[in-house]
């Protein structure tokens, strides 16, 4: 399973820059010394492309996947190697208490009811048993005093941020007010956008399978239509932008991404809120990865995690508060119409673009282990969650406005 760490100090910092700058290069060169032939270098190029800009989700399973084509000695599992928008972090136990909270005045548990979703329920499709890995379901809402309470959400603080300033911004409530135009006002896009699903509600997967697909209507690009449609049926404007900014490269998905969003905010100035829809990738074992699943009127759903992201002083995003207000009101909301429904809100010294306006997040919709069937079902409930939430606040026209 991929593990957020905390904060990283100074010599963690120089010790990753010296990876990236003398490490990293002798080893990509090391890589293609090993293969002569043009077409399997380009390969090679291509795996390690992924692997070093995969800014979520669980790198082992690319390592673990392409073992056979990646020199071992490249790549050891340090995060801090990776991602040019991630700060690097100690690896540690995603359940410890977060920096930011002493242990001496714990904050008071917010108490989650867990319920167990239902049992995988495809056995029909049988994967050989030398490729046969295991999947297992788990309800991940959380609960704990580690976890930060807002409303009916929680959040996991892995930031210096002290946990009564993250309580005292998130209460200052919803910062988003929708104007009066049909003009749009969300942009939903996709910075991986060729990343997809399980394509059965079984037990086993097919390690053989990279969970990639350029095929709009099997990756993520058929979850925002469905979070698209939610939004438009309550009569906000959306534009959702469908480019593959992973494809055919993974390497720089990031900038691709946020010159799209300058792009349209240029273009519609009334944009004000720019959703990244992603699915997250968590894996205990070789051969085993999780499912976040909750069953939701007798359907099963993938889970949802929110990021957003804080500023240790080197990324440039002086208002990361005003996304934590919206990332925190919309779980809030979420949770108030669908519990359990999201996971606690992953509260990070990460960028994600989360730069260019101050209603940007990162949404992880389930994981590679869920199917597209659960995670287009989580899209259309947070999509009317959050359109009831900005539906709720919207400024109020000269013809509705209070007298004086």
């Amino acid at each position: 399973m991929k593990r957020y760490g905390r904060a990283p100090g100074p010599a963690r910092r120089l010790g990753a820059v010296i990876t990236m700058v003398v490490v990293l290069p002798l080893s990509i060169m090391a890589v293609f010394s090993l293969s002569p032939d043009l077409g399997e270098l380009t390969e090679r190029a291509a795996l390690i492309s992924a692997m070093v800009n995969m800014p979520e989700g669980s790198l082992a399973l690319l390592e673990s996947r392409f073992a056979d084509k990646i020199d071992p000695a490249y790549y050891q599992g340090e995060e801090s190697q990776v991602a040019p928008y991630v700060a690097p972090f100690d690896e540690g136990d995603a359940s410890a208490a977060p920096q930011g909270l002493p242990e001496s005045s714990p904050v008071p548990a917010k108490q989650v009811r867990v319920a167990d979703p239902s049992p995988a329920a495809d056995n029909s499709h049988p994967v050989p048993a030398e490729y046969r890995g295991r999947i297992v379901q788990e309800n991940m809402a959380g609960s704990g005093d580690s976890l930060i309470p807002y409303g009916e959400g929680l959040l996991r603080n892995y930031t210096e941020v002290p946990a009564d300033d993250i309580r005292e911004i998130m209460e200052r409530g919803l910062n988003i007010r929708l104007e009066d135009t049909p003009a749009p006002q969300v942009l939903i896009f996709h910075t991986h956008a060729t990343e997809s699903y399980e394509p059965y509600d079984s037990e086993n997967y097919d390690m053989r399978n990279t969970w990639r697909s350029t095929d709009n209507t099997k990756n993520m690009v058929a979850v925002g239509n469905a979070l698209e449609k939610a939004l438009r049926d309550a009569g906000i404007g959306v534009v959702h932008d469908t480019t593959q900014h992973d494809y055919p490269s993974y390497n720089g998905s990031y900038e691709r991404s946020a010159e799209t969003i300058k792009s349209y905010l240029e273009k519609y100035p009334t944009i004000k809120i720019a959703l990244d829809v992603h699915r997250d990738a968590i894996q205990r074992e070789d051969d085993l990865i999780v499912k976040p699943t909750v069953e939701i009127n007798g359907r099963k759903a993938a889970q949802l995690m929110i990021i957003t992201g804080s500023d240790d002083g080197t990324m440039n995003v002086p208002e990361w508060r005003e996304n934590l207000r919206f990332a925190a009101s919309l779980q809030d909301a979420i949770e108030q119409d669908t519990p359990e429904l999201t996971r606690p809100i992953f509260f990070c010294y990460r960028k994600y673009n989360m730069d260019l306006t101050t209603g940007s997040l990162l949404l992880e919709v389930g994981s590679n282990a869920n199917t597209l069937d659960e995670s287009v079902y989580t899209a259309e409930l947070v999509g009317k969650s959050l359109a009831r939430m900005l539906n709720e606040n919207r400024e109020a026209s000269p013809e509705t406005a209070p007298n004086g």
